[in-house]
């Protein structure tokens, strides 16, 4: 799915608007840090449905390895997917294209140009 960006709100918009954005070739909001993938608003009921492969040990949100998210599957800026897509945490599916999050991953994985 390809999204567009049209507004600048904050510094990293601006350097992005009016961007394309294509989450399977990207994958850098997956990527970016360790204690981002945290767990919030979840139920009991989805947790259980994430794979204990997936969760961290202290059980607080998703494992990663070298910031990370080890359900991510793939080449970061060519093609990725999440391994557990259809019951990833809360925090996974607000994360929009272009949206804050999505810009700052980006600028650190693929510099203030990508």
């Amino acid at each position: 799915m390809t999204h567009s960006v049209s507004s600048s709100q904050d510094f990293a918009s601006q350097d992005f608007a009016s961007q394309d954005f294509d989450c399977q070739s990207c994958g850098a909001c997956c990527a970016y840090s360790a204690d981002w993938p945290r767990f919030s608003l979840e139920t009991d009921e989805e947790l259980d449905r994430i794979p204990a492969e997936y969760v961290a040990a202290d059980l607080g949100g998703m494992r990663c390895e070298n910031d990370r998210c080890t359900a991510l599957d793939g080449t970061l800026g060519r093609f990725v997917a999440c391994k557990i897509y259809a019951v990833r945490p809360i925090v996974c599916r607000t994360c929009m294209p272009g949206d804050d999050e999505c810009l700052i991953a980006r600028a650190r994985h693929f510099g203030a140009a990508a």
